[in-house]
């Protein structure tokens, strides 16, 4: 009987040998065996590639499911290669919990083989981590200083673009000291070659990992060069590295994305090509030569962190009531018309900004763009009750208007007295501040209206005047945009309140921050070309310029209410100038 035993043991042992070796040489197949899961070529060839590269990086399309194939693997390592330890680090630690979700809400429940290999799972505000029987560990840190200190032998870095460089060089990376050692190696025979020939030995050690996942970005981020890099060392073939971009034309033709889906949103209004391309086609943007503003400087720009809302929003959201208007504060709509939507021209659009003007020390403003809205132009009245509207609900003082073309319509609605037909409220006609000629066009009941439209008249030397104010007042500081859509929609998930409203309404409620976005992508893209002193700006193809327009007009009218306080300053100086005399030094001697 115990010849038998030892008999059966052996042969367990040996088929134990035989099937992790096998498995080891072909994940894609343990997925599908042993934890049932069934995979896509795709996916499995991303798996083997994860699995034998020691240097990883993976492109992915929007909704592509690379969270779901993170995960796979992390099983897959932990179980074949016991006491491994897993890292996944992401700018927003919640953003990175979507791997140990996945494995617990989808992976779990389905395979028994599973479930009897985790041992613990811990998913709270400190603790977030699945540790395995066979003493592997999937562990979910934050990427910035107080992760120092953790170890790894997998680093995995969720949407790598998104975390500074320099906690992935000083921090993240660090993680990866000790390499996993089989436990072959503490046998005598392994033991002496430590002494021998350490060469042979280092051989059948495992090399520590290092895997970045993410979209296309912008050439100007650092992400590009790493990216770069890893292309230049896969084609070394003495250097384990690995990276590819899969673009959603393999998700439609996969099944994961739906064709008719993708032609609908490229048809919307707000549409943006290059974010497309970047999300979506894992094609990288750069500024050309003939670029007027530099990606870098609208990232620094990128700084205000809450919007401004109409009653629309904030009467399903109360707790996003806009401000009091602070000492001196202004608040300033700009506008760009476009009537209609025009099919030949897909780039002619109505975009409106709300600038709110902070006043400094030094009788300058800083302009915060605080909301957006980007439409297809419909009628003129249309237009101008949604501008009294938004005027209305977010207290603003002024509005800017391009009255040359299109707007000249617009702005006859605005001098007479409107009806709002959704709340019923009547919007008195304002006037113009600015110029007398279009002051007569006044058609309102009031005796004395106010004068809040500022009346653009624009010539080659103004919109030049424009460009060069706005890319001056970017790189300055002056003029700040909103910060970027994900990192809002993290600061508004820490609401209860936000998580359980209806998504239309969390969509009304990031879109000033989506349109922000879409707004930097239509600046970088924009480009410009030089006629003595002058520069004109356009568009390429069919890329827009109503949001630059919008906001070139709204800071170029802050810097002209920043010169009328210095002309005033200067005007009352003189008005109390007095001579003063010192008091002579008299000599008693």
């Amino acid at each position: 009987m115990i010849v038998d035993k030892v008999y059966t043991q052996d042969k367990t042992m040996q088929t134990v040998i035989e099937r992790a070796a096998y498995y080891r040489a072909n994940p894609h197949r343990f997925v599908k065996d042993y934890l049932g899961i069934d995979l896509r070529l795709f996916q499995m060839i991303l798996i083997v590639m994860m699995n034998f590269n020691t240097n990883f990086m993976y492109l992915a399309s929007r909704g592509q499911g690379k969270t779901f194939l993170c995960a796979i693997f992390c099983c897959v390592r932990c179980i074949l290669y016991p006491g491994t330890r897993i890292c996944i680090a992401s700018s927003k630690r919640a953003q990175a919990c979507e791997v140990l979700e996945k494995i617990m809400t989808i992976f779990y429940p389905n395979s028994a083989n599973l479930r009897n290999e985790i041992e613990v799972y811990k998913n709270n505000n400190t603790e977030n981590y699945i540790k395995f029987h066979n003493t592997s560990m999937i562990k979910v840190v934050t990427a910035s200083d107080s992760a120092r200190s953790n170890r790894a032998n997998i680093l995995i870095i969720d949407e790598f673009r998104m975390v500074d460089q320099t906690i992935i060089a000083t921090v993240l990376k660090k993680f990866l000291t000790a390499e996993r050692e089989p436990g072959f190696l503490n046998k005598d025979k392994y033991k002496k070659l430590r002494s021998t020939d350490i060469a042979q030995y280092n051989k059948y050690k495992e090399r520590n990992k290092e895997m970045y996942l993410s979209s296309a970005y912008y050439k100007k981020h650092w992400s590009w060069e790493k990216t770069k890099t890893y292309c230049a060392a896969m084609l070394d073939d003495k250097r384990s590295y690995f990276l590819c971009g899969l673009p959603y034309q393999l998700s439609i033709k996969e099944g994961i994305l739906n064709a008719e889906q993708v032609a609908d949103e490229m048809s919307e209004a707000d549409f943006s090509q290059i974010i497309w391309d970047m999300e979506s086609g894992c094609l990288w943007h750069g500024e050309s030569d003939d670029a007027l503003f530099s990606y870098s400087s609208l990232i620094d720009a990128r700084a205000i962190k809450t919007a401004f809302y109409p009653h629309s929003v904030t009467d399903y959201y109360p707790a996003l009531k806009n401000p009091t208007k602070k000492n001196g504060e202004i608040r300033v709509l700009a506008v760009d018309i476009a009537v209609m939507a025009s099919k030949k021209n897909k780039n002619d659009a109505t975009a409106i900004h709300i600038l709110q003007l902070l006043p400094t020390s030094n009788s300058q403003y800083i302009r915060n763009l605080v909301y957006s809205e980007n439409f297809e132009g419909g009628h003129s009245e249309t237009q101008a009750i949604t501008i009294r509207r938004l005027f209305e609900d977010l207290e603003c003082d002024y509005i800017v208007i391009d009255t040359n073309g299109v707007g000249n319509g617009v702005y006859d609605e605005l001098v007479k007295d409107l009806v709002d037909p959704v709340t019923g409220e009547l919007y008195p006609a304002f006037t113009c501040m600015n110029d007398e000629a279009m002051a007569e066009k006044y058609k309102g009941s009031s005796r004395n209206p106010r004068k809040v439209i500022y009346s653009i008249k624009a010539s080659a030397k103004f919109n030049s005047d424009c460009a060069y104010l706005l890319k001056d007042n970017l790189m300055r500081g002056k003029t700040r945009l909103l910060i970027n859509e994900k990192d809002a929609d993290d600061i508004l998930k820490q609401s209860k309140t936000f998580r359980g409203l209806d998504e239309e309404i969390k969509a009304n409620i990031l879109m000033p921050y989506i349109q922000t976005a879409l707004l930097v992508n239509e600046l970088v893209n924009l480009k410009y070309e030089t006629n003595g002193s002058l520069i004109k700006i356009m568009e390429r193809g069919n890329e827009r310029k109503d949001r630059y327009s919008a906001l070139a007009y709204g800071n170029y009218f802050a810097t002209e209410l920043e010169r009328t306080i210095v002309k005033h300053k200067k005007a009352k100086l003189n008005d109390n100038f007095i001579f003063e005399f010192r008091a002579p030094s008299l000599r008693t001697s």
